[in-house]
Order: structure tokens, then sequence, then C-alpha cells
């Protein structure tokens, strides 16, 4: 595969991410933003933050940057940094800008999954806090490379 076909692979995930992103993130009561089941559990706006900082993580490999943990802010900023470190991750790729240590693959296995897997948390939460997320195939959802806020 080359290195142009694997940047459209991940350009397509991160497009699905921002998709599924859209639909847990919108619309979030605040009380479920901000609930805590347990002491030792983080609340969505925490897990939020933390995928904001694996992506930014993600980010890293392209380009230097000083920290790779942002700091926690209140549900709407996060929201904005989301769409906007996917943005960002996105057109690097379609810049075809080099990786640096890591391979797509290990983009992918690491960090992307790991915002993908956060995100499902989050819709656990809103479940949970009785707002769950609509029911949707998304096999046949209309994800597109390149389109990564929808209107909410």
């Amino acid at each position: 595969m080359s290195i142009h076909s694997k940047h459209d692979a991940l350009r397509h995930f991160i497009a699905t991410l921002a998709y599924r992103g859209t639909n847990v993130l919108q619309e979030m009561p605040a009380e479920i933003a901000t609930f805590r089941p347990a002491e030792v559990v983080r609340t969505p706006v925490e897990i939020l933050n933390h995928i904001n900082g694996v992506l930014t993580y993600a980010v890293s490999f392209f380009v230097p940057l000083e920290s790779t943990r942002p700091e926690p802010a209140d549900w709407e900023i996060e929201v904005d940094r989301f769409y906007r470190v996917l943005t960002k991750l996105d057109q690097l790729l379609a810049d075809d800008a080099p990786l640096n240590e890591v391979s797509e693959e290990q983009l992918l296995q690491g960090p992307l999954a790991d915002a993908m897997l956060h995100l499902g948390q989050i819709g656990i939460f809103r479940r949970m806090g009785g707002s769950p997320v609509a029911a949707e195939n998304y096999v046949l959802a209309d994800i597109q490379t390149g389109i990564l806020r929808r209107p909410i």
C-alpha cells in the first residue's frame, strides 16, 4: 500500500472519528458531561480532554510540540478542540506530511484507536444518564474524507 493510500485510509478514519464524535458530543446534557460514577472514573469532559490529548499526541508525530497534554477546559471548549485537532491531523495527512518515529499503522493502532474507544465511553455515559445516542447503521453512514464537522 502506498503512503498516499495509507494517508487516505487514515483520513477516512479521522472523518469517521469526527462523524461518530458529532453523534456522541452534540447536545450533551451538562449534568452528564460532569457525571462521575466513581472516584477513580473520569467524567465525560475529562475523557474528552484525554481524547484531545491522544489526538494531539498523533499530531506530534508530524510536527514537534512542546506538550501533548491540553489544559482541562469546559465542555464546549473541549468539543471545539476535538474538531480543531482532527482538522490539523486531516490537513497533515492531506498534505502527505512525513511521519516521524512511527508508521501509519502505529498511528492507527495507538492514538487514533484510543480516541475511538474513548468516544464509546462517552456514549456509554450518555446512555447511563438517560440521553443515549440515536441508533445508526454506520456501514451506511455518509462519512466523507475531509468532512469533519457536521451541523448539529
